[in-house]
C-alpha cells in the first residue's frame, strides 16, 4: 500500500504517518523508486497508534504499548500500569480543569457587566498567582 492508501484506511493525515516513520514507531518498506510501501502490518500499527493517541496516551506511552502488543510473552500487568497512569494523569487534569471552572464562574458572577469601568474579573486577573 502507498501512503494515500494506509492513511484513508487507518484515519490517520499522511504527514501523522510520516512523522510516526520519523521517530521510529513505524518502519514501512521503500520501494526501489524510494516511495514508502506499507504492509498490512504498518496498517495496523497506524490504527492502534491513531486510537491511542485519541485516548489521550503520550508518544513514549504508544511507543512502550506497540512494544507491548508487539510481545506475545508480555504481562498485561504492565500494558495496565500505563493505562492506569494515564487514566491518574486525566483525573489530575479533570480536578484543575474543574477549579479553574469555579473560580472563572465566580468571577462571572462577580462582574455586574455593565458601563462601570470596576471589574472583578480584571482585578483578579491582576493579582492571580502566575
Amino acid at each position: 500500500m502507498n501512503i494515500g492508501e494506509v492513511a484513508k484506511k487507518s484515519g490517520l493525515p499522511v504527514k501523522t504517518i510520516r512523522y510516526y516513520e520519523d521517530i521510529g514507531l513505524i518502519t514501512p518498506l521503500r520501494d526501489t523508486n524510494g516511495y514508502r510501501s506499507f504492509r498490512e502490518s504498518d496498517m495496523h500499527k497506524l490504527a492502534f497508534l491513531g486510537r491511542s493517541r485519541a485516548l489521550g496516551f503520550t508518544i513514549e506511552d504508544c511507543r512502550n504499548l506497540l512494544a507491548l502488543w508487539d510481545d506475545q510473552d508480555r504481562a498485561s500487568a504492565d500494558v495496565r500500569a500505563i493505562a492506569k497512569e494515564h487514566l491518574q494523569q486525566i483525573e489530575r487534569k479533570i480536578e484543575d480543569l474543574a477549579a479553574i471552572r469555579d473560580t472563572l464562574s465566580h468571577l462571572v458572577r462577580e462582574c455586574a457587566g455593565d458601563s462601570r469601568p470596576d471589574c472583578p474579573i480584571l482585578a483578579k486577573l491582576e493579582k492571580f498567582p502566575a
